[in-house]
């Protein structure tokens, strides 16, 4: 009896997931008899589990007999939007990543004009030192990541950071003007990816692509940090396809 009880109740629970998934995909209220047919069900089963979400204020009745998606399911995705912890996500695919190339993998997120590590993975066989270590601070313009945060801003903004910061060099490579931060942005957005050319570190390279939470919003990147004979262009699919999957454990769906 009880091995049947809980087979039911499983039944229970995946016919409840179809149909607020079928909820889901409708941008506007659904009928109940769209609802069992999208959700494969008879229509009493349908309306039977329908009115139990609609107690627990999962689904809303709307008018003429249709349904909709409740408050509640918007209270319990915030609260567990805000539990989610982007670098516990990140870290297994971290350490996938650093198996199949066998460099530094890096987290960071922005903080106010600067990018800030907030995890890494590396094997040690790099002495790279200077920025790439966790709670390491370096400017926006000169890291892949930075470069990204960079890009979501506006002319105007890039314009002020300018201003701000007066671009600063840390090598050679820097990039201290404007005009030069603007065509490698460019690059950049064209590309999906970020670049750091010794920018930071001389014999360091990096490439960098950004987080997205399910509002869009950049929220971190991810990065690739390697001397600069070893570092491969071909990473560069590596690196982004890692931050893709990343996003879209946090809700990320692009074009939505």
């Amino acid at each position: 009896m009880a091995q049947s009880e809980s087979k039911n109740s499983i039944q229970v629970i995946e016919r409840m997931t179809r149909l607020l998934d079928v909820l889901a995909n409708s941008p506007e209220p659904a009928s109940l008899k769209h609802l069992a047919q999208s959700a494969a069900l008879h229509p009493s089963t349908a309306h039977r589990i329908l009115s139990a979400l609609v107690n627990e204020r999962m689904v809303e009745r709307a008018e003429q007999g249709s349904y909709r998606l409740g408050i509640r399911l918007i209270q319990l995705g915030n609260l567990a939007k805000s539990r989610v912890s982007v670098r516990e996500l990140a870290l297994p695919f971290m350490r996938e990543l650093h198996a199949a190339i066998g460099e530094a993998v890096n987290l960071s997120v922005r903080r106010e004009d600067e990018i800030v590590y907030i995890e890494r993975t590396s094997g040690g066989r790099s002495m790279m030192h200077v920025v790439n270590v966790i709670g390491g601070r370096a400017p926006l313009h000169i890291t892949a990541v930075g470069k990204l945060f960079l890009l979501e801003e506006d002319a105007a903004g890039l314009g002020e950071y300018a201003r701000r910061t007066g671009l600063p060099g840390h090598t050679r490579n820097s990039l201290t003007s404007l005009t030069a931060l603007e065509k490698d942005l460019e690059e950049a957005r064209l590309q999906g990816y970020a670049v750091d050319q010794e920018e930071a570190e001389l014999g360091v390279r990096c490439i960098g692509a950004g987080i997205r939470d399910d509002d869009g919003a950049l929220v971190a990147g991810l990065s690739v940090s390697a001397p600069a004979e070893r570092m491969k262009s071909v990473w560069s699919v590596l690196v982004k396809q890692t931050a893709e999957n990343i996003s879209r454990g946090l809700g990320y769906r692009p074009g939505t």
